[in-house]
């Protein structure tokens, strides 16, 4: 009779798989706290600036309604870059190489780096074509010029900021990666005014001025990672790099980034276009949705953060055989996007007026912006648990799950429904849109995550993911 398999065992690491063992719903609580608070403070960044622009004048505020997908969609190619990053460390860690892991870290921090010149570069040559794309119209280009070009050429600083807090979450350093992000909110919120319209003495730069405090925030955090990455287990030293495989490396980093960067990517380009279809409604339109959005941005942060935190459980329990606490935490992570959701929608929709008049005083804008929020914030419920459920299938090594889900939710639903409606119902046509897409993305999520979830049960074993 043949012997039956040696049972699988659980991470050699007891450290990295701590959140196997415990209560689901503790670490929950416990793993998302300290991301809201760097979620909020980088998120506030576009709020502060949002305000101090709306203070130039509607037609520096509708420049940055075109402006602003396009940074979401380059900070998010960021975000994957770090994700991919963290990953690679993470598993290496886990598997106790410690060179290995080291080795990837230098490497992974070179490879943000060289990721923000090539893509700092194509931005700058292609400023005009772009917006011109999006249907900016020709007296907003020299705005939106004025920002963009001393922003692309500091693509470079951002994406190395983003590729050194991918080393500090590699290793498991949560509260560090916070302290980062508040450096350079902190930074933001502090020489706005002062480069934006003017203080001290110091003459304003006007919209510029909101490109160049991004930058010295970007600049500042990165000098802070320096220094506690010096506290931590793995340090930044570019000799390490000349032991690396860099086609491995490289391929170990984009296996996860591309998929990760590309799913956090389709719902700002989907913005773009739906900006782009919002143009022949007037700049009041383009205005009041750029400006709600950064307010909606900041109302989603608890949803964001849970998004970052969900894939560290759902995937430390994947990966010791423990299904059933992965489903357990998507479980009660769903019923808090649910609850959540509807709570601050009730909160947006009777605070609209209210939160437009702090970002402009013309009336026009003001009507859009409550327009938008009354109907976009019923959608908020289905965003979270699609965000939630991307970060979890990233972390059980379905990123093409997530990456499908998100494309599904913004071309197959948004695009069209706003595309064909808004002949019909103008500007609300294209809220709706948000809307719709938001409630069948989060209702696909759903059902996709909780099957992936209960595969492991049925086969035995959770799938292993790549070293």
């Amino acid at each position: 009779m043949q012997a039956s398999p040696a049972p699988l065992t659980p991470p050699a690491m007891s450290e990295m798989a701590k959140l196997t063992r415990g209560s689901i719903r503790g670490h929950l609580v416990s793993q998302t706290m300290p991301m809201i608070f760097g979620v909020a403070a980088i998120m506030s960044v576009g709020l502060i600036d949002a305000y101090f622009i709306g203070q130039l004048g509607a037609q520096e505020l509708a420049a940055v309604s075109f402006i602003f997908p396009i940074t979401i969609a380059l900070s998010s190619l960021g975000v994957g870059v770090m994700v991919g990053i963290n990953s690679v460390i993470a598993r290496a860690l886990g598997e106790g190489d410690v060179p290995r892991a080291e080795r990837r870290a230098n490497f992974g921090a070179v490879f943000a780096l060289v990721a923000g010149l090539v893509l700092g570069l194509g931005l700058y040559l292609l400023l005009d074509p772009l917006f011109r794309l999006m249907q900016a119209s020709e007296n907003l280009l020299p705005l939106i010029g004025q920002y963009m070009r001393p922003y692309a050429l500091g693509l470079p600083i951002m994406l190395l900021q983003m590729g050194l807090n991918g080393v500090l979450r590699g290793q498991g350093e949560a509260r560090k990666t916070s302290y980062v992000s508040l450096t350079y909110s902190v930074a933001n919120w502090i020489l706005d005014p002062i480069l934006i319209t003017g203080a001290f003495g110091i003459a304003g730069f006007g919209i510029a001025g909101a490109a160049y405090a991004t930058i010295a925030g970007f600049f500042i955090a990165i000098l802070v990672a320096l220094w506690l990455i010096r506290g931590a287990k793995l340090h930044i030293h570019p000799a390490a790099i000349r032991d690396c495989d860099v086609g491995a490396s490289s391929k170990a980093i984009l296996s996860v980034a591309a998929p990760a960067a590309f799913s956090n990517a389709i719902n700002p380009i989907g913005l773009s276009v739906l900006t782009a279809l919002l143009a022949n409604q007037g700049e009041a339109a383009v205005a009041g949705f750029g400006a709600a959005g950064r307010l909606q941005s900041f109302a989603v942060v608890p949803l964001l953060a849970l998004s970052g935190s969900i894939g560290a459980i759902v995937g430390q329990n994947w990966g010791a055989r423990r299904p059933d606490r992965a489903r357990r935490a998507m479980w009660w992570s769903g019923l808090f996007c649910i609850g959540y959701g509807l709570a601050i929608a009730l909160v947006l929709f009777f605070t609209g007026d209210w939160f437009a008049d702090i970002f402009t005083d013309n009336p026009a804008v003001i009507e859009e912006f409550s327009r938008y929020l009354a109907i976009s914030v019923w959608g908020y419920a289905g965003f979270g648990l699609l965000i939630v459920a991307n970060g979890a299938l990233n972390a059980v090594d379905k990123a093409g799950f997530a990456l499908a889900q998100s494309a599904a939710r913004v071309f197959l639903v948004m695009l069209p429904f706003g595309w064909l409606l808004r002949a019909y119902w103008g500007s609300p046509a294209i809220y709706a849109a948000e809307l719709v897409a938001n409630l069948a993305g989060g209702a696909l999520a759903a059902f996709i995550v909780w099957r992936v979830l209960r595969a492991p049960s049925e086969k035995g074993g959770a799938a292993q993911t790549n070293s």
